[in-house]
């Protein structure tokens, strides 16, 4: 283990890298550094939108149920446990390509290569008649995770050294803005600007058949995209040798697997990952299932897809109108509070949900009036906002409590902890909602529609499932109540947690007598 049994000198000092450079932050001479990192950063959110735009092109096919889209989801979950192989990052380089370029050349090129096998065979996994192949999907949009959020870790700890230590707060604009970009992109073009209707109705002047692009057309373009600018990091981007910085600790892949454990001992770092784990089960219904619920009522994808790339400029704006805020010694304060206010908000969309049906139809045709649209993009907003004020929030705590000398292990284990907590309940939540939903037969009264073969049979006998008992409903009010009882039991905790000084959040390391020196 890490030797935590340190003298006086020893902890002073390793507590002293707490205290980054005051001079304040100026970009000249660091512009194009900011710039490739925001680059690195839309690259890494790229594979992100398009996961999350294959569930609502999934949802718009009948014959998807919520436990295929259960399945699906387990492709996000890479970024949830890329804490199991950041020590392998950190400690495995080639120091004469440089410690981060040694990862993020050849995941970046496999990424490439990885969406140029998806082109050729995507028409066949996710036609658009028939029957998607959910499990070869899944797998496959799980390896490219897989390596999107290796790629997050290197760039994570890339921009703790590619900038001056004056400018390395700017990274998180890179982060949270570069990220934001790349997930509009991701979901926009094979959403929208790959469906013919929207095409016709936005884009063109006369309708004709498809749309602008494909996703194997996408898809091809972004592999090729990934290996160009690759290619030129490669050979253009020069890295600094990491051995020159005075706080440098070299470690072995045994040590930072140590380090990890280490870190975990420390009890705030318990008690505050448990908080983490455990915060996004009170929006887990809401955030995972309402736009799978609004398109089942007919709302259609391109609708959602514009508002929610509508969306984006919230996420973009919400850091520079928060910084002042959220820069500040309790960010977590400003988390509490908007953790509930996103739960009371929460309770809208079972409005917003129950109404849809009856505002939308007009006799049996889908015909949604302009009044709609301004209801909707209204609780969706509100709920955008609240949403990204706490992720910036907890961000900004992220970078506060960390210790700069590992600063890409402890970032990565902060975030590895909170995606686990938003992937674990939104795979639940998903598999819940059938459970939590019955149905019976209009024709018979024994059919109670729990499989696809008794849904045939009502339906060959010319009956229609009809829902007596909506999951989403249910599951909203159960992951609501749960919010409001983690609010109460973690609120004082967390404010607590917040005002430990720097000293509480680091491991200390013993070194040797003439690195002391």
């Amino acid at each position: 283990m890490i030797s935590s049994n340190v003298n006086e000198n020893e902890k002073e000092k390793s507590t002293a890298v707490y205290d980054s450079n005051s001079s304040k932050p100026n970009l000249k001479g660091d512009w194009s550094n900011f710039f490739l990192l925001l680059l690195l950063y839309t690259m890494q959110g790229f594979p992100l939108g398009l996961t999350s735009s294959i569930p609502i092109l999934l949802q718009s096919q009948n014959d998807i149920s919520y436990q295929d889209q259960a399945l699906f989801s387990l492709a996000g979950w890479p970024f949830s446990l890329k804490l199991l192989w950041a020590p392998l990052v950190d400690s495995l380089y080639i120091q004469r390509i440089g410690r981060r370029k040694s990862w993020l050349i050849p995941v970046q090129y496999l990424m490439g290569t990885c969406f140029l096998y998806m082109a050729n065979d995507i028409d066949n996994l996710l036609p658009n008649t028939g029957t998607p192949n959910i499990v070869v999907l899944m797998c496959m949009f799980l390896v490219s995770n897989f390596l999107a959020a290796t790629q997050d870790i290197v760039v994570d700890s890339w921009a703790l050294t590619m900038l001056k230590k004056n400018n390395v707060g700017h990274a998180s604009t890179c982060n949270t803005t570069g990220q934001a970009i790349g997930i509009m992109l991701g979901s926009v073009f094979p959403i929208l600007f790959a469906s013919e209707d929207f095409c016709n109705k936005y884009l063109r002047v006369t309708p004709i058949e498809g749309g602008l692009v494909t996703m194997k057309s996408v898809l091809y373009a972004w592999g090729l995209i990934f290996i160009s600018v690759t290619t030129l990091i490669a050979i253009f981007k020069k890295e600094n040798d990491c051995r020159l910085d005075l706080e440098y600790v070299k470690l072995n892949v045994a040590q930072n697997y140590t380090l990890l454990g280490d870190i975990l001992r420390l009890p705030n770092i318990r008690i505050l990952a448990i908080a983490l784990l455990t915060a996004k089960v009170g929006f887990s219904v809401t955030d995972t299932v309402t736009y799978l619920e609004l398109v089942d009522a007919g709302v259609s994808k391109d609708d959602i897809t514009v508002i929610s790339t509508g969306m984006f400029v919230v996420k973009i704006l919400i850091p520079l109108v928060t910084a002042k805020y959220t820069s500040g010694p309790k960010p977590m304060s400003i988390y509490l509070k908007s953790t509930a206010m996103k739960l009371i908000w929460s309770l809208t969309f079972i409005l917003l949900v129950y109404i849809t049906p009856t505002l939308i139809n007009d006799n049996g045709v889908i015909n949604i009036p302009i009044y709609y649209y301004v209801i909707l993009i209204f609780i969706l907003f509100v709920d955008e906002i609240l949403s990204y004020i706490m992720f910036v929030a907890v961000l900004a705590f992220f970078s506060r409590i960390s210790d700069p000398r590992f600063g890409g292990t402890y970032i990565t284990f902060f975030n590895t902890v909170t995606n686990l907590g938003a992937t674990w309940t939104s795979t639940v939540a998903l598999g819940v909602i059938d459970l939590l939903t019955f149905k019976k037969c209009s024709f018979d009264s024994y059919n109670y529609c729990s499989t696809l073969d008794y849904k045939n049979t009502c339906e060959e006998d010319g009956g229609d499932c009809i829902t007596t008992v909506d999951g989403f409903y249910l599951g909203t009010l159960l992951s609501v109540t749960f919010g409001f009882a983690w609010y109460g039991f973690f609120k004082n905790i967390i404010r607590k947690l917040q005002t430990k000084g720097a000293s509480h959040w680091v491991v200390n390391i013993k070194r040797p007598l003439t690195e002391s020196i």
